[in-house]
């Protein structure tokens, strides 16, 4: 079963770039190499969370309460929900 859970929102969106800002709402932790899906009115895709930076320096992980940079793969909009995919098995 596949399950996910809510990393946080797109605060900001650097499109000439494919950078999203994303305050990171999740209990748990997120980091490098962990499925995300990000949704919303327009937007639907999953890709591997490749590149995470805070403060513009480059991070492998990071937990609730802090804002972190991230490299999409798709065009994404503000506001737009970041999930992290759980495969329960």
């Amino acid at each position: 079963m596949v399950d996910k859970k809510l990393v946080g929102r797109i605060t900001h969106y650097l499109s000439k770039i494919d950078v999203v800002v994303v305050v990171v709402e999740l209990i748990d932790d997120v980091k490098e190499g962990d499925k995300i899906r990000i949704e919303g009115a327009t937007t639907s895709f999953e890709q591997l969370l490749e590149s995470m930076e805070i403060d513009n320096e480059k991070v492998e992980l990071a937990t609730a309460g802090q804002s972190i940079g991230l490299k999409v793969n798709e065009k994404v909009r503000v506001h737009d929900s970041v999930y992290k995919i759980i495969d329960e098995g």
